[in-house]
C-alpha cells in the first residue's frame, strides 16, 4: 500500500464544502472517496490540507490517501477524472513519502478572495466573485492589511465562537491588487481559522468603503472577540489557490 498526494481543483458552488458529512454525500471529499473506493474495491481515508466551506472553490487543494492498486499515478488521475463530476478535477497524482500528510505536513496556504468592483453587472463571473458597486479605497485597505500581517491572536476573525484550540496564526502576506474591474485579496499564512479569510476580507472591505479608518483593524485584533469584526463575506468569491510543503519564503517583486 502506497501513500499518494493528489492535487485537485473544484467549483464549490453546489457542494456542502470539502468535509464528508453523515447526512449528505454532497461534499468534495465524499465524491472523490467514492471514486477511489470504486477503483480499488477498498475503503479510502482521503485527507485534505484543509476543509473548504460550502460554496468555496479550489485551484490547488492537496489531499493524501493510502491506496493498494497496480495502477500508475497517471492511470489513477485519469480514472478519477473519468468518473468524477465535471466540476471536480484531479490535476496530478504522485507517490508521496510514507509520512506525508496533506494537512499535517503543510507549511502554508494561499487563499484569494475575488471582488467585482463595478456598478455594471458581472454576468459571467457572478458565481466566482463578490459584486460591489461602490468604489473601494485600495490604499486604505493596504494600510489596514499591514496591521493584520504577522503573528497575532485572530480570535476576532474566527467563525466558531466556542473554538477551544489556539487562535494564534501567522499571516505572512496580504496582497491587494486590481486588474480592470476585478480586485483580488490574496492571503498567505501558516493556517487559517474557520471563515477567517472571509471575515478578514469583510474587514478590509469595510475600510475600503470608508466605514472605518485603517487603524480600526488593530482594535478588532486586540478585542479578541468575534463581535468586534464585521460579518464574513459570501463564499463564492473565495478560492484555495495553493498549499506549500516547504518553509515559506516571500517572493521578491521588482520595484
Amino acid at each position: 500500500m502506497k501513500n499518494y498526494c493528489l492535487t485537485l481543483a473544484y467549483d464549490g458552488s453546489r457542494y456542502q464544502g470539502w468535509q464528508g458529512q453523515g447526512n449528505t454525500e454532497n461534499t468534495i471529499q465524499a465524491r472523490v472517496t467514492a471514486v477511489l473506493e470504486r477503483m480499488t474495491g477498498r475503503p479510502a481515508d482521503l485527507q485534505a490540507s484543509g476543509r473548504t466551506d460550502a460554496g468555496v472553490h479550489a485551484r490547488g487543494q492537496v489531499a493524501s490517501v493510502r491506496l493498494e492498486t497496480g495502477l500508475s499515478c497517471a492511470e489513477i488521475r485519469d480514472y478519477l477524472n473519468r468518473y468524477l463530476p465535471q466540476d471536480i478535477g484531479v490535476l496530478s497524482v504522485a507517490v508521496a513519502p510514507e509520512r506525508f500528510h496533506a494537512r499535517l505536513s503543510a507549511h502554508y496556504k494561499t487563499y484569494a478572495y475575488q471582488i467585482w468592483n463595478s456598478a455594471l453587472p458581472d454576468v459571467f463571473g457572478r458565481k466566482y466573485r463578490l459584486s460591489l458597486p461602490k468604489p473601494l479605497d485600495l490604499d486604505a485597505m493596504s494600510r489596514a492589511a499591514q496591521l493584520l500581517e504577522g503573528t497575532h491572536d485572530f480570535r476576532s476573525f474566527c467563525g466558531l465562537t466556542r473554538f477551544r484550540k489556539s487562535t494564534v496564526r501567522t499571516v505572512f502576506s496580504i496582497e491587494i491588487c486590481r486588474a480592470g474591474e476585478e480586485i483580488t485579496l490574496r492571503y498567505t499564512g501558516d493556517g487559517f481559522l474557520n471563515r477567517m479569510v472571509r471575515i478578514l476580507s469583510g474587514t478590509l472591505v469595510e475600510v475600503g468603503l470608508g466605514g472605518r479608518p485603517p487603524e480600526w483593524v488593530q482594535e478588532v485584533l486586540d478585542a479578541r472577540d468575534r463581535s468586534a469584526a464585521p460579518g464574513a463575506l459570501p463564499p463564492q468569491g473565495l478560492f484555495l489557490e495553493s498549499v506549500g510543503y516547504t518553509p515559506y519564503h516571500p517572493v521578491r517583486r521588482p520595484d
